[in-house]
């Protein structure tokens, strides 16, 4: 009651702000479908690949030594040709590149299908097509990074790269079991020349995008000087990068190098081996299904926490647990690395500028690829001398401390999501 004689009001209504509408799904976008299926048809023949380029040397006679000359010749070009695959990537239009670097993939393919075919696939010729296509997969990735920023908006990039990664790791469960298959039946031959056809069609499909080439006014060399500049000013990259080395050289050591091994000895060998690794890419395709729905604050808090998921089969193997936690580990580390892999492109792309993407990508994929041989070799110095089960638990032990070192950098968790 009143004593004023003023007329009681009634309490204001609080207002509501309205929830921002979550932004449409990228696949809405005619050239966002184009590139996921382009990636997809190139994946389905990517899967066969490795396991009939193994049977093509063996096949022409050779043995771990060929074998492991053939991966050396796929692998160094890449490492030695990314730079300046990202200087181009930032210089010339990326969909132009990547319909240049599927087609060269193509013809490298083709070749080599075809000399196994009519039984002239000799160590050398399998080396060369293998370094031609380590070529184009130096001058596609730097480029691939920053396609999706093009395609998408900022609000959109997250939901794309885990739709990007939902097809292609359906395919890496289901794709070496149908290139053995198809090699078992009619020879590595038919899946190698299956792997050329699905890069000509991704190079035609890749062709339609006619995405713009970004602004350059410098030489090559200076775009290369002042990549790096960027890459280096960049505390929460180049420290990222850096733990990504060590610690991908730890995981290949110890899941791909010493995993074959381990299982041979302690449990039921290839058998127990094809289950860990069908668990590990039913965990991959769980992990971008996560990220759909999932859309952490701290991208990069998240990456390099997740990125600790790697050592949980490493030190299954290890302790020698039964296989059905094997596999469980197996299927946590899929959805772990794959959260990881699509937090850490979405806050790369955020947070890097569209001129500069390609030369950052190349730096960062540097660094993890020259972990492929420095994995291998310390493990095959040490193997001699230390138990597998030893030199897994070290291998376990980096991926911890990795993880835990590149949490402390204070740039790490600065990096947060951009709407």
């Amino acid at each position: 009651m009143t004593t004023t004689g003023e007329t009681p009001q009634a309490p204001a209504t609080p207002t509501r702000t309205p929830t921002p509408a979550p932004p449409p799904s990228p696949l809405r976008l005619p050239a966002f479908r184009r590139f996921v299926l382009a990636q997809l048809v190139s994946a389905a023949g990517s899967a066969m690949a490795p396991l009939a380029l193994a049977y093509a040397v063996i096949g022409a006679g050779g043995g771990a030594g060929a074998l492991g000359l053939v991966l050396a010749t796929n692998t160094v070009p890449t490492v030695v040709f990314l730079l300046v695959g990202g200087v181009l990537a930032d210089r010339l239009s990326r969909s132009r590149l990547l319909f240049l670097g599927n087609l060269l993939a193509a013809a490298a393919q083709g070749v080599l299908a075809l000399v196994v075919a009519t039984g002239h696939a000799g160590t050398g010729a399998i080396a060369a097509c293998g370094f031609v296509s380590g070529v184009a997969v130096a001058f596609t990735t730097p480029a691939a990074q920053g396609v999706v920023t093009q395609l998408v908006a900022p609000g959109q990039l997250q939901q794309a790269n885990a739709l990007l990664r939902l097809p292609t790791n359906a395919v890496k469960v289901v794709g070496p079991v149908t290139g053995g298959l198809v090699v078992a039946v009619g020879g590595p031959a038919w899946a190698l020349g299956f792997d050329a056809c699905t890069f000509a069609v991704a190079a035609l499909l890749l062709l339609g995008l006619r995405l713009g080439a970004p602004a350059t006014r410098t030489s090559a060399l200076a775009d290369l000087r002042e990549g790096w500049s960027g890459f280096w000013s960049r505390t929460w990259l180049w420290t990222y990068t850096a733990a990504g080395t060590v610690l991908v050289a730890a995981w290949l050591a110890g899941y791909q190098l010493l995993g074959p091994v381990v299982t041979e000895q302690e449990y039921e060998g290839a058998r127990t081996w094809g289950f860990i690794q069908g668990a590990f890419s039913l965990g991959l395709l769980a992990g971008a299904v996560v990220c759909l729905r999932w859309k952490p604050e701290r991208l990069l808090t998240v990456a390099v926490a997740a990125s600790s998921g790697l050592a949980l089969p490493l030190a299954g193997l290890a302790f020698g647990l039964p296989l059905p936690w094997l596999l469980l580990s197996a299927v946590l580390a899929g959805i772990t690395l794959d959260v990881a892999g699509v937090a850490w492109v979405t806050a790369f792309q955020q947070h890097v500028p569209d001129g500069e993407l390609g030369r950052m990508s190349s730096f960062n994929q540097v660094g993890e690829r020259l972990a492929i041989p420095l994995g291998y070799l310390v493990v095959a110095l040490v193997s001699s001398a230390f138990a597998d089960r030893s030199v897994l638990l070290v291998c376990t032990g980096i991926i911890v401390a990795a993880t835990l070192l590149n949490l402390c950098v204070r740039d790490i968790h600065r990096i947060r999501r951009v709407e």
